[in-house]
Formats: structure tokens, C-alpha cells, sequence
């Protein structure tokens, strides 16, 4: 079994996700999951038009391309970063820090990984800081998302207002810890299927607000995504089937509206909990099948079945542990929605320099900083 090992291997790839300004309502959707999507590419799509322009925020220009080089919208970003600080400031301010810390005092303050991992979400921890310095903010970047880190390794370090540092710590660390976590977890897949053609991805099993920043954790921990809303593909479940009065039925039922409604390349999975179920799906047409609940061996014998007319991705029962099992049957995907709704937060902090900050806050003293 091999990982990566260079930097650029372990940092994700850009993809064409959709940008969405949180508010903003959708003028046309043509849906997609992104090249990284096993759904398969649709040719002339044109993807969301919100008529925004994702560099048209508040950020630094150069932050702002680095997060839309990454895939995320810069909008979106910070909007994400002002609800943090208003939620943590709840339209007051950090009392403690207006307490104890001259208004003029400046410090240099470090982000350290507490605990080896893959750091994902660098740039957004910025954004946040953004949001809140009210003065000129320095940074010095010593990672990047998708790399590897050791414990007690440097990832960023910032220069600022002290104020500003410690209002926006906790907001920044929530996210950075949270999606930190994430690419943790995904990387730890994607290296149990080291080897095999089998690619980890995620589900919509998201943080309401969050899935973009998520989603794109998974990918800096080396796994992709799966579609991104309810409209950029068809998902025919359990319900669906029972609903639709068998799996047959509704992959007809869901492949003929989308035909009638002008969006009949979007893609559609099917999911199945039968062998005997494979075979007429197939013979509609089905090219994405969801095996829920199959043993490795079940799996098997499903992808001898399909002879590789057919993606097959297994969901359900999977483990670290038996994650090379299920990968070894020569399944496509192995869908994982404990990428995102269970993964523990990577331990990462955010310590002032105290030398730094003691010279600093005594010349605030000095120069009448309390003004």
C-alpha cells in the first residue's frame, strides 16, 4: 500500500463546483457534482448563475482568488466568517479582551497543529480574521490545505491588532478544527484504498450552511464528492422505490421527467439491496447503481454481475476496517457520510508570541494605548 507523498499529491485539486451567495435564490440550474463526481460528466451544462461575481467581496483580492482557485466562493466564505463572529460576539463585543488588552497593542500569534492530521480550511481561518481586524493583517503561511502535518507543527502564523486575534481565535479555530478533521478522516480512507481503484466520497449528510467548506475537506483529504444539492442529480432511494412501487418503476418514472423536462443528461443512481434487482435496472438503461447493505462477498458477486456495464458504489456497513475488503471486489465508490457528520475535529491552536505580545502591549502602555 502506497500514500502520497509530495506536497502537490496531497493537496486537492480544483474542481467546477457550483458558487452559491448564501441568500441569493437561483435564476436557472442546470446541477452538477463537480469533476470529481462519480456521476459522470454532462456535456453543454452551464451550471448556476447567481449574476454575482465571487471575487466582488470584501476580502483581499489575493485571498479571495486562492479560495476561488480551491473551488469555494469567496462570497460564501465570508459570509460564513461574519456569521461566525456575530454568532460569538452577539452584537456586543469580547468583553474579557476590552478588559485586558490596550487598544493599540499588536501581537504575532501562531496557528500549531496539537496533533498530527491533514490540515484543510488555512484560507478560510483567514477569511475570519479578515472580517474582524480592524487594522492591517499580516500572514505568513506555512501550509497548505491538503498537506500532512505533524504535531506541533507551524501552519500559519498572523500579525494584528491583539483585540482583533483573540475576538476572531475561537470563530477561526471552529472552522479550521472542524474541516481539518474532516480531510483527517478522509485521508485515513483514501489510504486504506491505496492500491485498488476505488475512490472514498461523501454524501449530503452535511452542517446546514456548511457543505460547500465540508465537501471541500473531503477533497483536500483526498476523496471526492458526490452531488452537492437535491437538483444536480437523482438519488432513487428506499422511499422512492416503495413509493414508485418497485426500483424499475421509478428509475423509468425519474428518467422519463427529466427527459420531458429538458435535463435528461443529469445523472441517476440507483440504489439496490438486491442482486435480483441489478439486472432490470440495468436493462432500463441505469449506469450508477447504489449497493445498500451488500456483504464483500454480496459485492462480489454484484460486479461480476455488471461486467462493467454499470458504476457500482457500495453504502452501508462500511468500516476503516473492511473498507479494502468492499475496495477489492472492484466497486467504483465507497460512500461514506461519516466523512462529514462524524468525524472528530483536527486539535489545532492559536497562541500568541508572549514576548512579542509583552513588548508590544508595553509599548501600547507607554504610548498611551488606552485612548
Amino acid at each position: 500500500m502506497t500514500s502520497p507523498t509530495s506536497d502537490e499529491e496531497r493537496r486537492p485539486q480544483s474542481v467546477d463546483v457550483p458558487l452559491l451567495h448564501i441568500g441569493a435564490a437561483p435564476e436557472a440550474t442546470t446541477g452538477g457534482c463537480g469533476d470529481s463526481c462519480g456521476c459522470g460528466d454532462r456535456e453543454g451544462g452551464q451550471g448556476r448563475d447567481y449574476g454575482l461575481d465571487p471575487l466582488d467581496c470584501g476580502l483581499d483580492p489575493g485571498l479571495a482568488e486562492l479560495l476561488q482557485d480551491a473551488g469555494l466562493d469567496p462570497v460564501q466564505v465570508e459570509d460564513v466568517a461574519h456569521l461566525a463572529v456575530e454568532e460569538d460576539l452577539a452584537h456586543g463585543v469580547d468583553v474579557t479582551t476590552v478588559a485586558t488588552i490596550a487598544e493599540d497593542a499588536r501581537a504575532t500569534a501562531d496557528f500549531t497543529a496539537r496533533e498530527a492530521g491533514t490540515v484543510a480550511g488555512l484560507r478560510v481561518a483567514e477569511a475570519v480574521l479578515s472580517v474582524v481586524c480592524s487594522d492591517e493583517l499580516e500572514v505568513e503561511r506555512h501550509a497548505e490545505d491538503g498537506d500532512r502535518v505533524a504535531q506541533g507543527q507551524l501552519l500559519l502564523t498572523v500579525r494584528a491588532r491583539t483585540r482583533d486575534l483573540l475576538t476572531a481565535e475561537r470563530s477561526a479555530l471552529n472552522l479550521l478544527c472542524r474541516l481539518s478533521g474532516i480531510a483527517t478522516a478522509t485521508r485515513a480512507w483514501t489510504d486504506a484504498l491505496a492500491g485498488t481503484d476505488a475512490r472514498v466520497r461523501d454524501t449530503r449528510k452535511t452542517t446546514p450552511g456548511l457543505r460547500a467548506l465540508e465537501k471541500y475537506a473531503v477533497r483536500c483529504g483526498g476523496g471526492v464528492n458526490h452531488r452537492f444539492a437535491l437538483s444536480d442529480a437523482a438519488l432513487i432511494k428506499d422511499n422512492h422505490v416503495i413509493a414508485a412501487g418497485g426500483v424499475v418503476q421509478a428509475f423509468k418514472q425519474v428518467r422519463d421527467a427529466l427527459r420531458e423536462s429538458g435535463a435528461g443528461d443529469l445523472p441517476i443512481e440507483v440504489e439496490v439491496d438486491r442482486l435480483d434487482q441489478i439486472e432490470p435496472v440495468l436493462g432500463e438503461g441505469a449506469e450508477l447503481l447504489l449497493l445498500d447493505n451488500f456483504s464483500p462477498e454480496l459485492t462480489a458477486e454484484a460486479v461480476a454481475l455488471v461486467a462493467g456495464r454499470a458504476k457500482l458504489e457500495s453504502s452501508g456497513r462500511l468500516t476503516l476496517d473492511n473498507a479494502r475488503a468492499y475496495a477489492e471486489t472492484g466497486v467504483d465508490y465507497l460512500a461514506v457520510g461519516a466523512l462529514t457528520h462524524s468525524s472528530p475535529i483536527l486539535d489545532i491552536g492559536l497562541d500568541l508570541r508572549e514576548d512579542a505580545a509583552e513588548a508590544e502591549g508595553q509599548d501600547a502602555g507607554r504610548d498611551g494605548g488606552g485612548r
